[in-house]
């Protein structure tokens, strides 16, 4: 982790050579800190350790935008659009949906049986609308589903359409198997 105001000083060989190397590794590593840069450029790379939060400066450079969160335990992305995380990036077997926090998932599946967990959160989203992208995995043996009653209804990509109706009530449109 490595920050720096990216102006490289009038001054001998050996410090140029080690505030050169300081600034190459603040961009290497996204200026990436638990606080922002002091010195911050329009359209500059941040990355938030505090928060796991990637961030790029506007254009007016006055303020940070919120690009992709992060889940570095699980290896995980959230995809922002306009603030709101729109997708979900997962490779468990065990796998929990979070219908609070996403409205879109990726679900790569293990070889073999995998489950879809009870959702969370479905209640205070009656209405919303997404996509369960489910993919296979590259090994040949195909991974199968096994779903929590609250969702109702395996080639490369299985795409299923989702609308939470009410609490505990999740209807599944027809799936496009072997979406590529």
């Amino acid at each position: 982790m490595a920050q720096h105001d990216f102006n490289i000083a009038n001054q001998g060989f050996p410090a140029f050579r080690a505030d050169l190397n300081n600034a190459l590794s603040a961009a290497a590593s996204l200026s990436s800190g638990t606080s922002a840069p002091s010195t911050t450029f329009a359209y500059q790379l941040w990355y938030d350790t505090t928060n796991d939060i990637l961030k790029i400066r506007n254009g007016d450079d006055d303020a940070w935008i919120t690009l992709f969160t992060f889940d570095q335990t699980n290896d995980a992305a959230d995809i922002r659009i306009d603030g709101v995380a729109i997708a979900s990036t997962n490779t468990s077997s065990g796998l929990t949906l979070d219908f609070d926090r996403y409205q879109n998932f990726f679900v790569t599946l293990s070889s073999g049986a995998n489950t879809l967990a009870e959702p969370t959160a479905e209640a205070g989203n009656i209405g919303q609308t997404g996509f369960i992208i489910f993919i296979q995995p590259s090994s040949g043996v195909a991974g199968t589903v096994s779903l929590h009653t609250d969702y109702e209804t395996n080639s490369a990509y299985d795409v299923v359409p989702y609308i939470i109706k009410a609490n505990n009530s999740i209807l599944l449109g027809t799936p496009q198997l072997a979406f590529a």
